[in-house]
């Protein structure tokens, strides 16, 4: 869950410095979008900690690199892809929790994968129409 934890960590950053950096005709509609997503992150990056810490264990502070492109598409790109693999990590999660029997760790799980699957669906949306590719 460790890695879990880092990745949220690594979203937060991703959201508030592509929401920064924006530049081009779809600016302020993308720094809204990437805003809007910030609070989710850090509500799955508390409950990550809490539950690491309440199985004994110590919640990271390492950030994996943040990967950031200087146009607008180039950056829903990332997201997506971002998304993407936290719904693999989380779905991976899911499973061991059932395994061990921990079905509230399950429902909390089912909840965040509710949530980065909404944020990978609004980000394909956003992808399939015509973004400008202002560089940044």
């Amino acid at each position: 869950m460790n890695d879990d934890l880092a990745h949220e960590y690594q979203a937060v950053v991703m959201y508030n410095t592509f929401a920064a950096t924006l530049v081009g005709p779809n600016r302020k509609e993308l720094e809204d979008f990437f805003r809007s997503e910030i609070p989710d992150e850090l509500r799955h990056a508390e409950f990550l900690g809490n539950k690491i810490s309440a199985l004994g264990g110590q919640p990271t502070t390492r950030i994996p690199e943040v990967h950031t492109p200087k146009d607008t598409r180039a950056m829903l790109e990332e997201v997506l892809k971002a998304e993407t693999q936290t719904i693999e990590r989380y779905t991976q999660r899911r499973e061991q929790a059932q395994a061990m029997g921990d079905l509230a760790l399950v429902n909390d799980l089912e909840e965040i994968l509710s949530d980065e699957t909404k944020h990978k669906e609004q980000t394909a949306k956003m992808l399939r129409g015509n973004w400008q590719t202002a560089a940044a």
